[in-house]
């Protein structure tokens, strides 16, 4: 017996993208969406497309937001995807068949296809950059990370889907950036209240290794142009990340 599937999803002013991930999960049994806040029409767009639409505005994080709206879905599988996220035809095949025939306690990897720049990316990390987003409601949820969550799946195995879920990372590169800093600032501050400590030495090191990782080790020149780019894109995400860390660690920022 085919399971029931439960689309879920975190948003806040996200008019813009929201038809068209929607129309790629049409077909799912139902569809969730936590707003936090938007002040677009994200949520009219929601509920004029049919969508269960609920309002928590106590933003804890990207981590408790995701098992917040977890809550809310009555499927018996949950496919976590984002608002700047669509399924590709091949990728909604591979989770109809998935939930025809389920595999006990499993849950499923997708490859996620990013965008940077004007191209979806074939290496540089960003592809097939496997995401696990379907999986038995009752049994996972996200932890509670206040950015770079994941889905907690003490041990479970892992099945890998066919087909592509298309990521929008990059379509506007200012917006891209100020998102980049906010997700390094909160990473810092998340690591600073564990007592995590870095140094200068640390900071150039890992800005150093993150650009020669993504160029060399993981391909980032068969990409081209947005290969070199994305390269320096991912130097500067780690400088910022271990420099506010330092500087957290020093009194020198009061983000904490």
């Amino acid at each position: 017996m085919s399971q029931r599937l439960s689309v879920v999803m975190i948003a806040k002013n996200a008019a813009d993208l929201l038809p068209d991930c929607l129309a790629s999960v049409a077909w799912a049994d139902e569809i969730v969406l936590l707003d936090a806040g938007s002040e677009d029409n994200t949520v009219e767009l929601a509920r004029a497309a049919g969508v269960k639409v609920f309002i928590d505005t106590d933003w804890q994080g990207y981590g408790i937001q995701r098992q917040r709206a977890q809550r809310f879905a009555t499927g018996d599988y949950v496919l976590m995807i984002d608002t700047d996220e669509r399924v590709t035809p091949e990728l909604a095949s591979a989770l109809r068949a998935a939930l025809a025939s389920p595999q006990p306690d499993a849950v499923y990897s997708i490859a996620r296809r990013n965008y940077f720049l004007g191209r979806f990316m074939r290496h540089s990390g960003w592809y097939p950059d496997r995401v696990m987003r379907l999986y038995p409601r009752e049994l996972y949820q996200y932890n509670a990370s206040l950015v770079h969550e994941s889905l907690e799946t003490r041990g479970a195995k892992v099945i890998e889907l066919t087909g592509d879920l298309l990521h929008l990372t990059c379509r506007d590169f200012a917006i891209f950036q100020r998102k980049q800093l906010n997700y390094a600032t909160a990473w810092a501050c998340e690591r600073h209240q564990k007592g995590k400590k870095t140094s200068l030495t640390a900071i150039f090191t890992h800005t150093l290794g993150a650009f020669f990782k993504t160029l060399v080790l993981r391909g980032g020149v068969l990409d081209g142009k947005q290969g070199w780019l994305l390269a320096v894109v991912n130097a500067q995400y780690t400088f910022n990340k271990y420099t506010e860390l330092w500087a957290l660690n020093h009194g020198y920022s009061e983000k904490a």
